[in-house]
């Protein structure tokens, strides 16, 4: 499957999969995923090739944040290296800095406000869209200039609700904090299961942030032979899995 990439983005961006890259085994093939036991070498080779498919020129800095399921959003200035900050979302006004989110089940969510000059990447867990990354995001890409009105959204490849069973808990966890979330909740195999629509919930959270420029890519990770699934991997019983890369740059 070639790279996904959203109609209506200006920026150059890609949603990729699992396909055209290096690595081999469990990994194979574009891991780009730094905490996977994975060949480092090869991480970065499949690193620079996600670049090339981005910017154009394998050599421009794919910046990465040590994701941890939080809400904090980074004003990226500079190419950090390898030397990455715990965070879940980017925002830049630089050109010529490939933001990164890896994932592998959760949702990347990309932004772009071309008029004002600045882009944006969110890692969406339950844990982050719950918590308010989408939220952070847009708070610090208005407070460097963009307008909601104009900043699009675009959702990637990430789980679906037929693949996301989840239990009565983790329902009640979403409910205790707004009641109006028991639409994303559909019933499971049983009183006690219940399938969860995370990038429905994307969505919601987006919409809810004054954003009406929102794009899903409909892609189901863990039905998909073309992308890493934490969740595929789980109920294999593999050791590891790799990661698929979602990324946005300004033109310079």
């Amino acid at each position: 499957m070639p790279p996904i990439q959203c109609p209506d983005f200006k920026s150059p961006h890609s949603f990729l999969g699992r396909d055209g890259g290096v690595s081999t085994g469990l990994y194979e093939s574009l891991n780009c995923g730094a905490g996977s036991n994975d060949s480092p070498t090869a991480v970065a080779e499949n690193r620079r090739i996600a670049a090339a498919v981005v910017s154009g020129q394998p050599d421009t800095p794919v910046l990465s944040c040590y994701q941890v399921h939080g809400a904090t959003a980074l004003h990226v200035t500079k190419d950090w290296g390898t030397d990455r900050p715990k965070a879940d979302a980017m925002v830049t006004d630089r050109p010529g800095l490939i933001l990164g989110i890896l994932t592998a089940d959760c949702t990347p969510v990309l932004f772009e406000d071309t008029e004002a000059g600045i882009i944006g990447a969110a890692h969406a867990g339950w844990q982050g869209a719950l918590g308010g990354v989408l939220e952070s995001t847009v708070a610090l890409m208005e407070k460097l200039g963009a307008s909601r009105a104009r900043i699009r959204a675009a959702i990637g490849p990430t789980i679906g609700q037929a693949s996301y069973e989840v239990g009565a808990d983790f329902r009640a966890r979403f409910l205790d904090s707004d009641p109006a979330y028991a639409p994303y909740f559909l019933k499971g195999r049983d009183d006690t299961h219940f399938q969860f629509d995370l990038p429905g919930f994307v969505a919601l959270r987006l919409a809810a942030s004054g954003l009406s420029h929102i794009w899903d890519a409909g892609v189901d990770t863990y039905a998909s032979a073309h992308h890493f699934s934490y969740r595929r991997t789980t109920h294999a019983r593999d050791p590891d899995y790799g990661r698929q890369l979602s990324a946005v740059m300004l033109r310079a």
